[in-house]
């Protein structure tokens, strides 16, 4: 079995579509076709079933593609062992990050790290928390930055601090003057929030469930940008991370405390357990500890 097939039967196993995964391997797809032929000729058995235009593992598929993980970790690990021992003058450094931190949080250490390591290719994503979860086990991210607690066999987690959730209303809304509110304002008052499938969300659905009732927000919108713009016309109030809300300082939205209950998420750094943690991973580890200590986030 070549490495080269291997990694095509990745790709393949990830798109479950042979022109996608072409396309993203930089191959045609009848070259693709070919390879995963003769491996499937290899190992003597089919790895794909082919249901019309549809595309499924079949059980030595999903077999391959779990030791196939476990193939490309030992092979990153190899490389980042490599790197180690010529210092931090060259690698690559991947880090998944909330789209609620990566503005107000990392511009400091991205910067810090970057000044001090020129040559070590930093890429930061926002990215959701599940999204960073599926990174690191495919080990396509070094680092991740999600809300805690995280459960997993195969990641360990660093709490770094807690964050508080603040109400966002529009300047001009009745509430706008009041020195806090409490949850109850998602009942009595339209809001616009993330859906259901977010972590922000769940954890005000959880807190609404102790007062007796479930939101019912007039808009669900997936970006955060795209639900200030929505607050700041008058549409809604929401409820997101103060941090960031102090970050934009948005000039038509005022920021209240929200008490009776105090909503509180963990921030916290994940990374793969058995994964070799680099010289430039615990680098940028300890400066992301000293950037929020600095910012008395801690």
């Amino acid at each position: 079995m070549e490495l080269k097939q291997l990694e095509y039967f990745m790709t393949l196993s990830q798109e479950l579509h042979f022109t996608r995964a072409a396309e993203k391997l930089g191959i045609t797809q009848p070259s693709l076709s070919q390879q995963i032929r003769l491996l499937e000729h290899e190992v003597g058995m089919p790895l794909f079933d082919r249901i019309g235009k549809k595309t499924m593992l079949t059980e030595a598929g999903k077999a391959l593609q779990h030791h196939g993980y476990n193939v490309f970790h030992e092979l990153s690990q190899v490389r980042a062992v490599i790197s180690e021992l010529q210092g931090l003058k060259r690698g690559t450094l991947k880090i998944g990050a909330l789209l609620t931190v990566v503005n107000y949080l990392l511009p400091p250490t991205v910067m810090g790290f970057h000044n001090r390591y020129p040559n070590i290719e930093l890429s930061v994503l926002g990215l959701r928390t599940g999204e960073i979860y599926n990174g690191l086990l495919q080990n396509e991210l070094d680092l991740g930055i999600v809300f805690l607690p995280m459960e997993h066999e195969e990641l360990e987690a660093i709490p770094l601090y807690k964050e508080h959730l603040a109400l966002a209303v529009c300047v001009d809304h009745p509430v706008a003057q009041a020195s806090f509110v409490t949850l109850d304002i998602l009942k009595e008052t339209p809001s616009v929030l993330l859906p259901n499938t977010y972590f922000l969300r769940q954890i005000i659905n959880e807190h609404c469930r102790s007062l007796a009732f479930t939101p019912q927000p007039v808009l669900e919108m997936t970006t955060m940008e795209s639900i200030i713009t929505m607050v700041s016309k008058g549409v809604g109030v929401t409820i997101l991370p103060k941090a960031y809300l102090d970050y934009i300082d948005h000039p038509q939205i005022r920021t209240l405390r929200i008490q009776n209950p105090v909503l509180t998420t963990q921030i916290g750094l994940v990374y793969r357990k058995n994964k070799h943690l680099c010289a430039a991973s615990r680098v940028f580890m300890e400066q992301l500890v000293s950037t929020v200590k600095n910012k008395s986030l801690l």
